[in-house]
């Protein structure tokens, strides 16, 4: 099988988990984004309920998303030279760096909003870091024939991790305290770290020997990166629908989940709200589960992934206009079970097609363009949202999303790659 052809074996449900350290890879994963939630539930409330400053939850979102715009592809470089496991155990460092500094400034009472705003930034670097290796280290465990279970394994572990994140980082801090729990956290990254030291890579070898000669060269490896792209057609047109649907939609519906949850019925806080977070959770999860255990109604494409990606925006946009709570769940869930499709078919196709020469480089350009850009969503949901309210700039998003998921369509179709 060529590598920039995607499997045609029959397939055979998590057949990834055959691979002996691939369910250790998951495991570390799970628990980190369990962690890296765990520290934003904290973490943000101890800042809030101490300065009661939206500045500062401003400041959170954009230190959590711009280092992905920054320096996905530096770390992606850095991955084409050394080795990802190094580079991941920084990222695991950081981020239990990050959790000792509040556990610091928690005990001694001494937060002050500057201190805030630099162990914010530190975990936004810790992620990409982590993030961007992961993706590399998980070609250098699986290689390419199972490739699309590990990918979609993992996709599914990253939502199992967002969704149980909160209710932990929430037990933990009702029976722990704020001070307590954060230094708890910071233990959770150690199964990673000690796990990394010798953690199996066989495809590593081959990886390097192509690209060890490379040099990180700075912002030149992001316009180096789009140059190689451009001449893998299909390569390029999955990078840019990620960063579309980052761009105009991302995860910014979630942050106004307040207001939506107003409009269906005054909700409050509670187990009613509560579900309205987990649908779209759930919804992933149930994806994951499902076409790994071999129920699919497609193979791996790009035609298939802008299709779910385009159901995804129907569901997203019919969310925003019901004013029926089940309506609203089942639109959510909905959602989420098309996300989890559509965006492991598109790293699936990303990871097939990448050169293994610039691997990182790809896959930190893809981490750039599906993380990084997400920074802008809010300017379509949130600030346009503020102008003509947030259900009809969020249909706003939705469609201009569809239109452009139409356009590179017909560009795939007429690339014939």
């Amino acid at each position: 099988m060529s590598q920039n052809s995607t499997p045609a074996a029959k397939h055979q449900a998590f057949e990834a988990l055959k691979i002996p350290s691939f369910p250790i890879f998951v495991a570390t994963f799970v628990l980190t984004m369990m962690a890296d939630n765990v520290e934003h539930v904290i973490s943000y409330w101890v800042a809030f309920e101490k300065f009661q400053s939206p500045t500062l939850g401003g400041f959170a979102v954009i230190s959590h998303w711009l280092p992905y715009l920054l320096f996905s592809v530096g770390v992606g470089a850095l991955n084409d030279r050394f080795d990802s496991r190094r580079l991941i155990q920084i990222g695991g460092a950081l981020f239990a760096l990050v959790s000792l500094g509040w556990g610091y400034f928690f005990i001694t009472d001494s937060l002050t909003i500057p201190a805030a705003m630099v162990l914010l930034a530190l975990h936004g670097l810790a992620g990409v870091f982590w993030m961007t290796s992961s993706q590399v280290l998980l070609y250098d465990i699986v290689g390419v024939d199972k490739l699309a279970s590990a990918v979609r394994l993992n996709s599914t572990a990253r939502y199992f991790g967002v969704l149980v994140g909160p209710g932990v980082g929430s037990l933990i801090m009702s029976t722990l305290g704020p001070s307590k729990g954060i230094l708890l956290n910071a233990a959770l990254y150690l199964p990673l770290l000690i796990w990394l030291m010798n953690a199996p890579a066989p495809h590593r070898g081959k990886r390097l020997e192509q690209s060890a000669a490379r040099r990180v060269n700075g912002l030149a490896d992001i316009w180096q990166t789009i140059v190689a792209v451009k001449k893998v057609p299909t390569l390029g047109v999955m990078i840019l629908l990620s960063g579309a649907a980052s761009f105009f939609v991302g995860n910014s519906y979630q942050a106004q989940m307040p207001g939506f949850a107003s409009a269906l019925g005054g909700i409050s806080p509670g187990v009613a709200y509560s579900m309205l977070l987990a649908a779209d959770a759930a919804g992933a999860l149930f994806a994951g589960i499902t076409l790994e255990a071999g129920f699919r109604f497609t193979r791996v494409t790009p035609t298939a992934a802008m299709g779910f990606a385009i159901a995804w925006a129907v569901s997203l946009g019919s969310f925003a206009m019901t004013h029926n709570y089940v309506v609203a769940l089942v639109c959510l869930f909905a959602a989420g079970f098309c996300e989890l499709s559509f965006s492991s078919m598109n790293q699936t196709i990303v990871q097939m097609k990448a050169p293994d020469a610039i691997r990182g480089k790809v896959l930190g350009l893809f981490g750039m363009s599906s993380s990084g850009l997400r920074l802008f969503s809010g300017i379509f949901v949130g600030l346009i949202g503020s102008k003509v309210g947030i259900h009809w700039s969020m249909l706003g998003a939705t469609v201009v999303f569809v239109c452009v998921t139409l356009g590179l369509l017909y560009l795939n179709r007429e690339n014939k790659v």
